[in-house]
């Protein structure tokens, strides 16, 4: 099966909640699954799949814990050709700056080679409630190809 690191981006904790609930989800179907509040590429590095789970802060910002992350890919450049990354981003249309933020790494995944797997999700707190529901149908419809 295959091993997944699942990236988080939160500034208030929801993001981490919707993370933990798809770990479970791959967990239970035999895949490894980690999440990472405080990524770092040695210790995903291993794994063949990302999956960003990632709001947005400010005006279009990535939140603060994420930020490192980010930083060491922009200086470090790896290669990134052997991983494939999906994108599961949470936000508030009521802002201009509506699920911008996990764009930032999408463009830096796939600048270092990495290919998204599957459309991203974009969900909106204004119409769901409890993203975690949204999250886990979403990856259900295409957790069995990876």
């Amino acid at each position: 099966m295959t091993k997944v690191a699942l990236l988080v981006g939160t500034t208030l904790g929801g993001t981490e909640y919707v993370a933990d609930d798809m770990a479970t989800q791959l967990t239970e179907l035999g895949h490894e699954a980690a999440v990472f509040i405080d990524p770092k590429l040695d210790e995903i590095s291993q794994f063949s799949l990302w999956i960003l789970v990632c709001s947005t802060h400010g005006a279009g910002d990535l939140p603060d814990n994420i930020q490192p992350f980010f930083k060491q890919i922009m200086l470090f450049q790896p290669d990134l050709s052997a991983v494939k990354f999906a994108t599961c981003a949470i936000g508030d249309s009521s802002y201009d700056t509506f699920c911008e933020g996990p764009k930032k790494l999408e463009k830096l995944f796939t600048q270092a080679g990495s290919k998204a797997c599957v459309d991203k999700i974009e969900i909106d707190v204004q119409d769901t409630p409890i993203p975690e529901e949204t999250a886990l149908s979403w990856l259900s419809t295409w957790q069995s190809q990876i």
